[in-house]
């Protein structure tokens, strides 16, 4: 089977997560590879959930009602209007998301400008597109961006940048001035945002998350994806409503 994988997939590794999982389990350790929450979901969640299974809500369904729901609760936190029935999209978690805003907009060669540490997801939706990851580091200790080499980092290729605020492994919450450098150079290149907000709900020291989509001429260029299982805490549930935004400018 292996010599049937595409190129890209062959130059996959394993997961490190899983990896440090599977030894923290062996070896009864304390596991600080995943981000599991350490308190119970909510009562009215699990209520919903138990009523919908014992009344066998089980069949395929429109999820109108949900991207409605979703729209006003995206107006009421960014001040953002979306058309629900045609700017959302309900996907299998924030995962399913972001591979499916990668692969609906990068084509082969193009580069996509990634902040370093990163998720290690992303580097492989990219890849499997054809894309090609431009990683820009982070200064420790804060992890704060370099306004100058985020800018050297874009080319003629650069098709995207993805943004993941409040950052995962780090927990920075990206300030106000340097979301406005990189809404600047998305609006100047004419670039594509592909942001995770996850962690949107989960901020610490009395700092407010600040959606990319809510600076000026970003709405336009900004795919948001995000989920439940981090501020519910559903990590194990499969399906998570996200809301997804593309309507890219025509020039």
């Amino acid at each position: 089977m292996e010599q049937k994988l595409s190129s890209a997939a062959k130059t996959f590794t394993p997961s490190p997560i899983q990896e440090l999982s599977h030894l923290a389990q062996r070896s009864n350790a304390i596991n600080l590879a995943e981000g599991f929450p350490d308190f119970p979901a909510p009562s009215h969640l699990k209520h919903a959930a138990m009523s919908a299974i014992n009344s066998d809500f089980n069949q395929y369904r429109h999820v109108q009602g949900i991207c409605d729901h979703l729209a006003n609760i995206m107006k009421e936190m960014h001040g953002l209007d979306f058309d629900p029935r045609t700017d959302m999209a309900i996907c299998c978690g924030q995962t399913e998301a972001f591979a499916a805003a990668v692969f609906a907009i990068i084509d082969q060669g193009d580069e996509v400008v990634l902040f370093d540490p990163s998720y290690e997801t992303y580097e492989g939706c990219i890849r499997m597109a054809g894309g090609i990851p431009v990683y820009v580091a982070l200064e420790p200790p804060h992890w704060t961006l370099d306004p100058e080499r985020f800018i050297n980092s874009f080319t003629a290729r650069t098709k995207a940048v993805i943004l993941n605020s409040p950052h995962n492994p780090t927990g920075k919450v990206f300030t106000k001035d340097e979301l406005e450098t990189i809404a600047g150079a998305c609006r100047r290149r004419d670039c594509i945002a592909i942001t995770d907000e996850v962690y949107e709900h989960i901020t610490y020291d009395n700092i407010k998350h600040i959606s990319l989509a809510s600076l000026p001429g970003m709405q336009e260029r900004t795919i948001i994806t995000s989920s439940l299982s981090k501020t519910f805490s559903v990590t194990g549930q499969s399906c998570h409503p996200t809301p997804t935004r593309l309507t890219y400018p025509q020039n």
